[in-house]
């Protein structure tokens, strides 16, 4: 029976059809690109670049890139959508991309053009890593490669559809050149691609991905069903075609507005069906399957009873998805009813709204610029922002139904596919990962570090919450902050909560490190410059005098002052002028001394520490008992003592042997009456933390230090740290045993006395 119009006079069928189509040519108006002939003008930007161009998988880049624009119209996608496609496979062919995508066609397309190569790159290195693993059909081996389509979904969320219809196209492609697809591309197609189009409810790409993907990755069971269909078709559909018509019929002459159609058969699902439920092939009921439209909800719980009353419904095997919607958006009765000859039939019932969804989802009006208050997969939405978010939600249940399946299997080896790790949205609409247990305050110092340290509350879904609760899935999270201010020390204490994140706690550390540093820093400015300030030199630049002590900066002096890393007597030593090394003229000739009345000298001997004899100590050895030491007469300034080991010594004595005048140390009053400067030298691999763990031995060891020379050098083992400390010492020997401990300081390499 043909219908030639649908006006008043036309029957509720035609009606419902004539509205259908309607909707059809006003969704497709809606989603056209602002920029004129955009998806023409893309591919003749494309075409000199890709047309002798092959794809990794052998196809043609120019014919796949038409194949997948001809899958966004079928299923609604824009005509800037559309064009889209074009201008990704041009990437790899342009030097700079972005921009030459940016002046030719916009910004817009460029960004999406860049996000869609990008995660195209991540996924075939994915699926060159599958391959070269041997993985199984193991959907936690997806793992990373969905994590990182997530989160590009999240930026750009017209990124799906095209990869969606590309993974279609490419199973396409194979089916129609009749040669097995790679099993990673099948894989992935089965268990990542298809649960991500049921999500979003684009059942349309959903159905045949999953039938062509389980083509390539079990051919001989796909070929056994599909032989079981193709026997006793023509008998089968013509049973369908009577009973369509019949039941069409019967609702219009009831009053129910309906539209009555045959449903495809899927192999996959009559696969999933027999091996869940362990029936034989003809124990599953969709072989036989009709769709009923009707004219609203009314009309479709009106068709429901009417075809309850007709048919035999078998029990057990009804749904009323329209009253608890699938967590995708979808809507439809299911019943399986018997006829008079006792065969099952299944029929869905639905508005031809739901059925919109139902074949096409977030793809009927795709753009969410576009969406309005008719939101995504059934998802009311009413605004932009809200669209979005509920795409944005679909996406990350779709993460959640990945990692269902692979926890069960994992709980005996490894861990979950996502069970380590959550994805929560910004007010923006941004996705952020974080650490499963994360709170609002992790989220915060996530986004940026500023902003962790002045949170002071969050929102989650719009209700303010303590900032230690644990964040779920798919929530939006808000924070409050102040102007200024920084992170508390509770939120370091793990009993309290506050932080899951380590990279959280590291800052909020870091926070109190560098105050605690501006601190220390603040305290040796002041004394460096008080010190300068008494010694009459604030001319001279802290840097300047940073520098002669062998620092980098002066922050890097002010923070060892600070800290009592560094005494204030090395630099009042830095700043004294050096006393001028003596000269040949400074040397006479002098007679050996006579031995004294007093006692204190023997023979030739001269005892150094007789007040009534002029002696120095020499500045080049830094003698200190017990040294074994000589004498050298010198031109005014009596005797300078050495030690017998002292090179600049014996090149003195070699020119003037008669000038050398036998020495001994006297025995000292009381004990450790004096003290004698010595100096140490130091080599180490350079650390933080150096200069102050020495400092500390010395320190324990009751040994004061009066001057520190440090210089640092990158090197082959990572840097080295020569260090000069000049010490005060009794007995030498002492110091030996000091440097022994010294040396055992974590990095020093050598400890010697110069």
């Amino acid at each position: 029976m043909k219908h030639t119009g649908g006006g008043q006079g036309a029957s509720p069928a035609v009606r419902i059809q004539a509205t259908a189509n309607a909707s059809i040519v006003t969704a497709t108006a809606d989603s056209l690109s602002d920029q004129p002939h955009a998806l023409v003008r893309a591919r003749a930007f494309a075409e000199p670049l890709i047309a002798s161009e092959l794809l990794d998988t052998g196809e043609n880049i120019l014919a796949h890139a038409d194949g997948v624009a001809a899958i966004l119209k079928a299923i609604g996608g824009s005509e800037a959508m559309q064009a889209a496609t074009y201008l990704v496979h041009a990437c790899a062919h342009l030097n700079k991309p972005q921009e030459v995508i940016a002046k030719a066609f916009g910004a817009n397309f460029a960004t999406l053009a860049i996000e869609t190569t990008k995660l195209v790159n991540v996924q075939r290195q994915a699926r060159v890593a599958d391959a070269k693993a041997q993985l199984t059909e193991d959907p936690a081996a997806q793992t990373e490669n969905v994590r990182k389509m997530l989160l590009a979904f999240s930026r750009d969320l017209r990124v799906v559809m095209l990869r969606l219809a590309s993974r279609l196209q490419t199973l396409r492609h194979f089916a129609s050149i009749r040669q097995q697809a790679p099993l990673a591309v099948a894989r992935e197609s089965l268990h990542v691609f298809a649960p991500l189009a049921n999500r979003l409810g684009i059942w349309q790409i959903k159905w045949e991905m999953e039938d062509l993907a389980f083509r390539f990755l079990e051919p001989d069971t796909y070929k056994q069903i599909a032989r079981l269909l193709d026997e006793k078709r023509a008998e089968r559909e013509g049973f369908m075609e009577a009973l369509r018509a019949q039941l069409e019929r019967a609702l219009n002459s009831a009053g129910i507005a309906a539209l009555v159609q045959g449903r495809p058969k899927h192999i996959y699902s009559i696969v999933k069906k027999m091996r869940g439920k362990s029936l034989d092939f003809a124990q599953v009921f969709d072989i036989r399957a009709l769709r009923v439209i009707a004219a609203d909800v009314k009309g479709c719980y009106a068709a429901l009873g009417f075809v309850h009353a007709n048919f035999t419904p078998v029990e057990g095997e009804f749904d009323d998805y329209i009253a608890k919607p699938k967590s995708n958006g979808y809507q439809s009765l299911h019943t399986v009813v018997r006829d008079a000859q006792q065969r099952a039939v299944e029929i869905q019932i639905r508005t031809q709204a739901m059925h919109d969804h139902a074949e096409h989802g977030v793809a009927a009006h795709w753009a969410y610029k576009e969406a309005g208050a008719k939101g995504y997969s059934g998802v009311s939405a009413s605004s932009e922002y809200d669209a979005k978010i509920a795409v944005l939600r679909q996406l990350l249940a779709w993460e959640r139904d990945l990692s269902g399946p692979a926890s069960a299997k994992a709980r005996e080896s490894t861990q979950g596919l996502f069970e380590d790790r959550i994805y929560v949205l910004t007010p923006d609409a941004a996705v952020i990962e974080l650490p499963q247990g994360a709170t609002a305050l992790d989220f915060a110092y996530s986004v940026h570090t500023s902003l962790g340290h002045r949170c002071r509350g969050a929102r989650l879904d719009g209700a303010m919450v303590p900032l230690n609760t644990p964040l779920q899935n798919g929530q939006t999270v808000e924070v409050v902050t102040t102007k200024e201010g920084g992170p508390s020390r509770d939120w370091l204490n793990p009993e309290l909560g506050f932080l899951a994140s380590h990279r959280a706690r590291s800052k909020v550390r870091a926070w109190f490190n560098a105050q605690a540093l501006t601190q220390t820093v603040a305290r040796g400015r002041e004394a460096v410059e008080k010190l300068l300030q008494r010694e009459g030199k604030t001319a001279m630049k802290l840097e300047d005098v940073a520098t002669q002590l062998g620092f980098k900066s002066a922050e890097d002096l002010f923070e060892v002052v600070g800290k009592d890393e560094l005494s204030l007597r090395t630099i009042e030593n830095m700043l004294k002028p050096p006393e001028p090394p003596p000269t040949q003229d400074d040397y006479v000739l002098a007679k050996k001394p006579r031995p004294s009345k007093s006692g204190g000298g023997k023979g030739g001997v001269l005892v150094v520490g007789i007040d009534s004899l002029l002696t120095q100590l020499a500045k080049c050895c830094k003698p200190a008992p017990p040294d074994a030491i000589l004498g050298f007469v010198t031109k005014g300034k009596g005797v300078s003592i050495h030690r017998s080991d002292c090179s600049n010594f014996r090149n003195m004595a070699g020119g003037s042997p008669d000038r050398v005048i036998e020495v001994e140390w006297s025995q000292p009053k009381t004990s450790g009456s004096s003290v004698y400067p010595v100096d140490v030298a130091i080599e180490a691999a350079d650390r933080q933390g150096l200069l102050r763990d020495i400092s500390e031995v010395f320190a324990k060891e009751k040994m004061n230090v009066i001057g520190v020379q440090t210089t640092s050098v990158k090197d082959n083992r990572g840097g080295t740290a020569w260090m000069t400390f000049t010490v005060e010492v009794a007995d030498s020997g002492r110091l030996n045993q000091v440097l022994a401990i010294v040396a055992e300081v974590g990095g020093v390499r050598s400890a010697r006395r110069r």
